[in-house]
């Protein structure tokens, strides 16, 4: 009952935000390059920002119909709180009159959770330049309704048309992922130039223990961290903004900073290394971070595996996909935590064991036993990944060397710290 209301409520109150953020951004008028898709949006924001720094306005932290607003409205949620909105009601017409921001770029990321978020976000943005990332099962579990009704044929369908609605809204150039059926059959509801990206021109892609190299039409692109390789299409686009801007373009990204929950490497205790990947679990994005974790140079690696929520009718398909993936890496040991992984994941490992391979598996429902179990089994110098859901970043901190690095760890607002806590992390 309470979801059906929030649901009915979501865009109604969204549109009072939506009213004063228009008003601002009348007022400011800058350009707007908007970043959509699937999965890899905030890379692709950050690869950006490093290159642009100081001469654009960024939507960090915002992607949806109320992210979006508040950002440009300059309000903020820290605590996450209900008696937060109380105040953020009260502030948007104050905040729609204040001073606006002095650049003149506004690079934002937008996300399509839920059928009707394209439309509302991108006719509030119109942008001059979209660039679309990706597009694959994303919240699926929003548009099983349309594909129930036979408004569409699967939910990847409806994901990509609900994210094709920023093609129709851009002003002047789209540069979109040109190895995407999906995206490439959006395309002509565009009425301005596309440029695509493809992967015909990368050569070679390398993860050393910090970082990651793409050759790419034999030069080096260079990144001071660890990235999945479909960062290549990120890396090219943001080259072709750059171009698009006539600004100059750093193949190095020296000045790159990505947030937390991105694969960010931390010292374990036990000389164990961890590898933080919690920000988020869509299909796509497990398959491509366990891809780039099975290239990694390390010879006892380890991943924590937590569900993939808000998959609807997909949920059980793609969690037995995964294991696929499992046994075909190189791993001394995975630990599937959540109902989940549980349910679909460790039935298919256990049936699909090849030959004498075997990965040694266990399974937990709840976090706070993978943990015990995860003090009790490492033995020093394991390298273990942590992606999907489930508080994974309550394991890690409960792991880390420096118990300091816990402030670069994901959900650190008090909400979540008291949701922790009541799961014994």
């Amino acid at each position: 009952m309470i979801k059906r209301i929030k649901q009915a409520l979501y865009f109604p109150i969204a549109s009072y935000f939506r009213f004063f953020a228009q008003i601002k951004l009348a007022r400011w008028n800058p350009k707007i390059i908007a970043i959509t898709g699937s999965s890899g949006k905030t890379t692709l924001l950050h690869l950006i920002e490093s290159q642009l720094g100081e001469k654009a306005k960024y939507s960090h932290h915002a992607n949806s119909s109320y992210g979006i607003p508040f950002d440009i409205l300059g309000l903020k949620r820290k605590k996450l709180t209900p008696d937060e909105w109380i105040g953020l009601f009260l502030l948007a017409p104050f905040k729609a009159f204040k001073s606006v921001p002095n650049e003149k770029l506004y690079i934002v990321e937008a996300d399509c959770d839920r059928p009707g978020e394209g439309k509302f976000l991108a006719s509030l943005l119109n942008p001059e330049i979209t660039l679309w990332i990706s597009s694959s099962l994303t919240h699926s579990v929003n548009f099983d309704s349309l594909v129930n009704n036979k408004h569409f044929a699967s939910a990847e369908e409806a994901i990509a048309n609900e994210f094709g609605y920023f093609l129709e809204y851009t002003k002047n150039l789209v540069i979109a992922n040109g190895d995407s059926e999906l995206i490439q059959k959006q395309l002509e509801r565009a009425s301005v130039p596309v440029k695509f990206v493809t992967e015909k021109d990368l050569r070679s892609y390398k993860i050393n223990e910090n970082s990651t190299e793409f050759i790419i039409e034999h030069k080096k692109y260079s990144i001071n961290f660890l990235v999945p390789k479909d960062v290549y299409y990120s890396i090219q686009m943001t080259n072709q903004l750059m171009k698009t801007l006539n600004l100059p373009f750093d193949p190095t990204f020296k000045n790159l900073i990505l947030p937390p929950g991105r694969n960010i490497v931390f010292q374990g205790i036990k000389n164990t290394t961890i590898i933080d990947s919690t920000y988020n679990a869509t299909p796509d994005g497990v398959r491509n971070i366990l891809e780039m974790f099975d290239n990694y140079p390390s010879e006892n690696k380890w991943i924590v595996l937590g569900d993939m929520i808000e998959l609807g009718i997909r949920e059980k398909k793609e969690h037995e996909k995964l294991a696929t993936f499992i046994n075909s890496m190189n791993l001394a040991k995975v630990i599937l935590i959540g109902p989940r992984v549980s349910k679909h994941t460790y039935p298919k490992i256990l049936k699909q064991v090849q030959g004498d391979k075997r990965i040694i598996t266990e399974k937990f429902i709840m976090p706070k036993d993978g943990l015990d179990y995860i003090l009790k089994n490492i033995n020093g110098g394991e390298t273990i990944l942590f992606k999907g859901a489930r508080f994974l970043e309550g394991i890690i901190e409960r792991l880390l060397q420096d118990k300091k690095d816990a402030n670069k760890l994901v959900r650190r607002e008090l909400v979540w710290e008291n949701r922790r806590k009541a799961w014994g992390l």
